[in-house]
C-alpha cells in the first residue's frame, strides 16, 4: 500500500505542475538500453537518454510486476521504447544476478538501490545540522575546557561541557558560528547562520561540568564551541527531481568551501528557501550573470550596455531551510560563480 501511495502522489505531482506538457528530448545518441552498474546514479543514467535529466519522471513506465520498480539496482536493464503518438518512455527490466554454485558456503551481499545524485558529496549536509538561527547557538551547552589543560582538542581527547543539564541525550555534535548568510540584493537582511561542523562525541559523564568524550574530529575542538544533538535520522538517498510550479529566481551567495568557481559536484548555497517554494529535488537553472561593459563606439559619453544573462548550468536542491537551501551543481557548461542567477530551467 505505501508504495503505491508513493508512486500515485509522485504522478499526481507531476500531473499537478505540468511535466506532461512540455515534450521531452532524447539525447541525439542515446542507446536503446543500458545496464546499471555499481557507482551509478540516477541523474547519470537519465543524462544517457535525455538532454534535461531531470525530466526521466515524465518518461518513467511503471512495471508493476516489478518489486519496487522506483528503486533502481545494479544489473537492472533501463530499455528505451516509444508508446503512443510515438513519445519516448523508459522501462525498468530487473536483472537477475548469476552466480556459480559450488559445495561451500556463500554470503552474497545484497546490492543497494542506486542513489539519484552521488550521495557521498552530499552526506555530510545531510547527517547534521548546517543552517541555525543566532539564538540556538548562543543557547546550545558548549566546551568550556579540556580535561588535560590542552587549548586545542581533538578525537580521543575529553572534554568539560557545561549546560548539558541531565538530557537523555548521549551523542552531540560540535560546531562553530560560520558565515552570516545575507541576502546580496538586500544586504542588511540576514537569511541566516552557518554552523561548522566540527566533530561529534559522547557524553561520559553528566554534571556541571559534564564530560564528553570526542570522536571523529575533521576540525581542532576549541574553548566556545557549542554543541546539537545528533539526527539518528537516516538520510533519504532518493530524490525525486521537478521543477517549481510558480517561477523563481534567486543567486548563489556562497559555495562550501570557499572557492571562486564553482564545478559540476560541488555544493552551494541559495538565497531561496522553503518560503520560496523550495524542497528536496527542486531543479533550477543556473545564469552566468550578464556583465555591464562600457560600448567604445557609442558616441554618447561613458555609454555602457547590460550583457544577457547566459546559461551555465543546472542545480538541484538537497536541503531546504526557511530562506536558504543547499544545492548540488548537477552540470556546468561554463564557469559558474557566487552571485550567478538561479531560475526555473
Amino acid at each position: 500500500m505505501k508504495l503505491k501511495k508513493s508512486l500515485t502522489l509522485i504522478f499526481l505531482y507531476i500531473i499537478a505542475h505540468g511535466a506532461w506538457g512540455a515534450p521531452v528530448t532524447l539525447n541525439p545518441d542515446a542507446p536503446q538500453r543500458y545496464v546499471v552498474v555499481r557507482g551509478d546514479t540516477l541523474w547519470d543514467i537519465a543524462g544517457r537518454f535525455l538532454r534535461d535529466p531531470w525530466r526521466w519522471p515524465d518518461i518513467w513506465q511503471v512495471n508493476q510486476q516489478i518489486k519496487n520498480p522506483h528503486l533502481i539496482y545494479p544489473g537492472d536493464i533501463i530499455a528505451l521504447s516509444y508508446g503512443e503518438n510515438g513519445r519516448p518512455v523508459l522501462e525498468l527490466q530487473r536483472g537477475l544476478p548469476t552466480y556459480k554454485l559450488s559445495p561451500t558456503v556463500r554470503v552474497i551481499e545484497l546490492e543497494k538501490a542506486i542513489p539519484t545524485i552521488p550521495i557521498d558529496v552530499i552526506q555530510q549536509f545531510l547527517l547534521n545540522p548546517q543552517m541555525v538561527s543566532k539564538e540556538t547557538l548562543e543557547n546550545a551547552p558548549y566546551v568550556v575546557a579540556g580535561t588535560e589543560e590542552r587549548l586545542i582538542l581533538g578525537a580521543g581527547d575529553d572534554a568539560y561541557v557545561r549546560g548539558l543539564g541531565n538530557s537523555a541525550t548521549t551523542r552531540y555534535g560540535i560546531y562553530r558560528g560560520g558565515e552570516v548568510y545575507r541576502d546580496p540584493d538586500h544586504p542588511y537582511k540576514v537569511l541566516g547562520y552557518e554552523a561548522l561542523f566540527i566533530a561529534d562525541g559522547k557524553v561520559r559523564q553528566f554534571g556541571d561540568p559534564a564530560i564528553l568524550s570526542i570522536q571523529n574530529s575533521k576540525r581542532e575542538i576549541l574553548v566556545g564551541d557549542r554543541l546539537l544533538p545528533i539526527n539518528d535520522q537516516a538520510f533519504e538517498r532518493h530524490f525525486f527531481p521537478h521543477v517549481s510550479p510558480t517561477p523563481v529566481e534567486g543567486k548563489i551567495i556562497a559555495v562550501i568551501e570557499g572557492v571562486s568557481q564553482i564545478g559540476q559536484h560541488q555544493a552551494v548555497v541559495l538565497n531561496l528557501g522553503t518560503e520560496d517554494g523550495m524542497d528536496k529535488g527542486t531543479v533550477l537553472a543556473i545564469y552566468q550573470a550578464g556583465r555591464v561593459v562600457r560600448d567604445p563606439i557609442s558616441r554618447l559619453p561613458d555609454d555602457k550596455v547590460q550583457l544577457p544573462d547566459e546559461r551555465a548550468g543546472v542545480i538541484m536542491v538537497f536541503r531546504a531551510f526557511n530562506h536558504i537551501s543547499y544545492g548540488l551543481v548537477m552540470g556546468a557548461e561554463r564557469a559558474i560563480h557566487v552571485y550567478d542567477v538561479v531560475r526555473n530551467p
